[in-house]
């Protein structure tokens, strides 16, 4: 299975172009808007975006958001945000690989759920997470 790892700065370059082959959004442009939000991303607390490689290009992403809680004794919010795999690699563990990478990260922080939705009506994205 592959191996999931949290995103660095230099990965921006390969999630733009992984972000550019899916079917779920728009990226932000131009370049330099971009590199703006990757660096919020990357210092902003709470925020972890977590990857999969394939040899020299990033095959998943998905990006978990922490979120602190006043309820539920204090435990924390988890979102699992922009769930991403490269079209040419689906079905090869890449996706799941960063998903529970995400989830463990979760765990490990106290969340006490971890929520994720999607606005796709795909009938293959929403079994990839049943």
């Amino acid at each position: 299975m592959p191996i999931a790892r949290l995103a660095r700065a230099s990965d921006l370059p390969s999630l733009l172009a992984l972000f550019d082959l899916s079917e779920v959004s728009a990226i932000a442009r131009p370049r330099e808007h971009a590199e703006s939000i990757w660096q919020e991303t990357l210092t902003h607390p709470g925020l972890h975006v977590f990857v999969s490689d394939d040899h020299d290009r990033i095959a998943a992403t998905c990006m978990l958001v922490i979120a602190p809680n006043l309820l539920r004794g204090g435990r924390r919010h988890g979102f699992l945000e922009n769930v991403v795999t490269h079209p040419e690699l689906r079905g090869r563990g890449h996706g799941r690989a960063v998903v529970l990478a995400a989830l463990g990260h979760a765990w490990a922080a106290d969340c006490h759920h971890v929520l994720m939705q999607s606005g796709r009506a795909d009938p293959r994205v929403h079994a990839f997470y049943e």
